[in-house]
C-alpha cells in the first residue's frame, strides 16, 4: 500500500500570499507597480480583507509599501538597496557556507544535492524565471543545511528581498545557464567538506553579481554608488568536529 500524505489545508489568505508574493518575486507584478485592493480582490476572487490582510504581511517582508493617501505599492530596488542586501546577503551566506560543509546531516545534504541538480536542469532549459527560483532555493537549502537555527531564522527576515536580488540580478545575465558555472564552486566546496572554500566561493559569487547589479541600478537611476563594498572577513579555519 503506497503511503499516503496528510492533506494541506490552507486559509485563503495564505493562499493569496503565495500568488501575491511570487508575483513580485517573478515580475509579473512589476516594481513600483501600484496595487489596489479592490483590483486584486476581483483578479484572486477573494475579499478585499484578506488582500488587505496578505499585504501588510508583504509590508514585513519588505516587498510592498503602503504609501499614505494612495494605497499599496511594489517595492523598487534601488542602488542603495541592492548594496545593503548584498553586504548582508554575503554575511550571512559565508557563515552558512562554512557550516553548511562541516555538516554531517544526511538528510539535509541530500536536500541540498537536489537543490542544485533542480538549480543546473532548469538553467539548462533556458527557463530565465524559475532559473531565478531554482537559485533562491538553493542557497535558502544551504542556509538549512548549516543547521544554525538562529542565523536560519535571521535568514528568513529578509529571504523574500533576497530572493528579488536574484531575480534582478539574474535578469542580466545573457543566458541562465551561466548559473551552473556561478554556483558549482560552492556546492563542490561543501560536497568535499571544505569550509574555508565554501564561505570563500559563496562570498566571492554573492559580491561579484551583487556588484554587476548596483552599478547596473546606479546607473539607471543616474547616481554614484560604490560597489564592491560588502565587508570583507578573515576565513577561519574549518571547525572541528568530534
Amino acid at each position: 500500500m503506497s503511503t499516503l500524505n496528510p492533506i494541506q489545508k490552507r486559509s485563503t489568505e495564505a493562499l493569496a500570499l503565495d500568488q501575491l508574493r511570487a508575483a513580485i518575486v517573478g515580475g509579473t507584478l512589476a516594481p513600483g507597480a501600484r496595487l489596489t485592493e479592490q483590483d486584486l480582490s476581483d483578479k484572486l476572487g477573494t475579499s478585499r480583507a484578506t488582500i488587505r490582510s496578505a499585504l501588510h504581511h508583504l509590508v514585513s517582508e519588505g516587498l510592498v509599501v503602503q504609501v499614505p493617501y494612495t494605497g499599496w505599492m511594489v517595492i523598487s530596488l534601488t542602488a542603495k538597496d541592492a548594496r545593503e542586501l548584498v553586504s548582508l546577503r554575503a554575511s550571512l551566506e559565508s557563515l552558512a557556507a562554512e557550516l553548511a560543509a562541516i555538516s554531517t546531516d544526511m538528510v539535509a545534504r541530500n536536500a541540498f544535492k537536489r537543490a542544485y541538480d533542480a538549480l543546473v536542469t532548469i538553467a539548462a532549459a533556458h527557463k530565465p524565471a524559475e532559473a531565478s527560483a531554482a537559485d533562491a532555493s538553493f542557497h535558502r537549502t544551504m542556509v538549512l543545511l548549516s543547521g544554525h537555527e538562529r542565523l536560519a531564522q535571521h535568514y528568513r527576515l529578509v529571504e523574500q528581498q533576497i530572493s528579488v536580488l536574484i531575480a534582478s540580478s539574474n535578469a542580466l545575465l545573457p543566458d541562465p545557464v551561466l548559473l551552473v558555472g556561478q554556483h558549482q564552486p560552492i556546492f563542490d566546496a561543501i560536497a568535499r567538506n571544505d569550509a574555508a572554500a565554501a564561505s570563500a566561493a559563496v562570498r566571492a559569487h554573492i559580491i561579484a553579481e551583487g556588484d554587476k547589479l548596483i552599478a547596473n541600478l546606479a546607473s539607471g537611476e543616474g547616481t554614484s554608488i560604490d560597489v564592491g563594498i560588502a565587508p570583507k572577513t578573515t576565513i577561519r579555519k574549518p571547525l572541528r568536529t568530534t
